[in-house]
């Protein structure tokens, strides 16, 4: 059975996020969990006047939000009546990465699934940022789903790679599951720097074709240009149904100044994005 974790803050894009991930583990057996991260600040005056006396602040924003999961909770078992999933609703009043971190590590959590709302100033305020946020600093694969994004069968996955990290294999793990589980097919896509890979960008691109040999996959060289605008072109191009990526943790002055391509993609992409942490080896040019 596998553990997927579905952190929600009630808003839209977290639950279209909560309706994909029904639909796409709906063929596997799962145990959802449902998690609300809260905070003093989410409640209001009025809040506060309707306590009873013997009330406190923790229990008050634990339990009305408890309720809010129940409610939910009962509404997909209703519409799914799927036999294969199990859900468990799960309220912390914590730090949001680090209330995440600890269910993963307490339920030894396959999968997080969970929305973005795109490039608005808004979306990467509230809980788009969050998800920026569990890409760089959590220890499991992270599944972004778009807002509004409805949806549809996976047939073709796209991984994009410069070749310069030595992959270790269970990072991949996931994505290599999906795939062969699935049999989709891959496309692995470079967008070149040089005419030529050096000896050690071989290396690793014989190591990915390794690790996808029991599927149907294919190597893309893309002429130099904005990594953003190359390979959400070729996406378009080819039908392209979900991007996946590695995910590294970059130290502050490489935050200072150079944007993480998983922000980009996140708060851009039209189409699902698969984040994995990397913990191989990086060479520098």
């Amino acid at each position: 059975m596998k553990n997927i974790l579905l952190p929600t803050d009630f808003s839209e894009n977290a639950l279209n996020a909560i309706h994909y991930a029904m639909s796409f583990y709906q063929y596997e057996p799962c145990k959802f969990y449902l998690l609300n991260v809260q905070k003093v600040s989410s409640f209001v005056t009025d809040d506060l006047m309707a306590m009873r006396p013997s009330d406190t602040l923790f229990n008050s924003l634990i339990d009305a939000s408890m309720k809010r999961l129940e409610i939910l909770i009962t509404e997909l078992e209703e519409q799914y009546a799927n036999v294969l999933h199990e859900f468990e609703p799960k309220v912390d009043y914590d730090n949001f990465i680090d209330a995440i971190q600890q269910v993963v590590n307490k339920n030894q959590i396959d999968m997080i699934v969970m929305g973005t709302r795109g490039a608005s100033i808004i979306g990467k305020k509230l809980f788009g940022s969050h998800t920026v946020s569990v890409f760089q600093r959590c220890s499991c694969p992270v599944l972004a789903i778009p807002n509004d994004y409805n949806y549809r069968t996976i047939k073709t996955v796209a991984f994009t790679s410069n070749y310069y990290t030595a992959y270790n294999s269970e990072d991949l793990l996931p994505l290599i599951n999906l795939v062969e589980h699935h049999n989709y097919d891959v496309h692995i896509i470079h967008v070149k720097e040089a005419e030529r890979l050096s000896e050690y960008q071989e290396n690793n691109r014989a190591f990915l074709d390794s690790c996808f040999s029991n599927v149907n996959h294919s190597f893309i060289m893309l002429e130099e240009e904005r990594l953003f605008d190359a390979v959400t072109n070729y996406m378009t191009a080819n039908n392209i149904d979900l991007l996946a990526m590695m995910s590294r943790k970059h130290s502050f002055l490489e935050r200072l100044f150079i944007t993480h391509p998983a922000e980009s993609f996140a708060f851009n992409l039209k189409v699902p994005l698969l984040v994995m942490e990397n913990t191989g080896d990086f060479y520098l040019k």
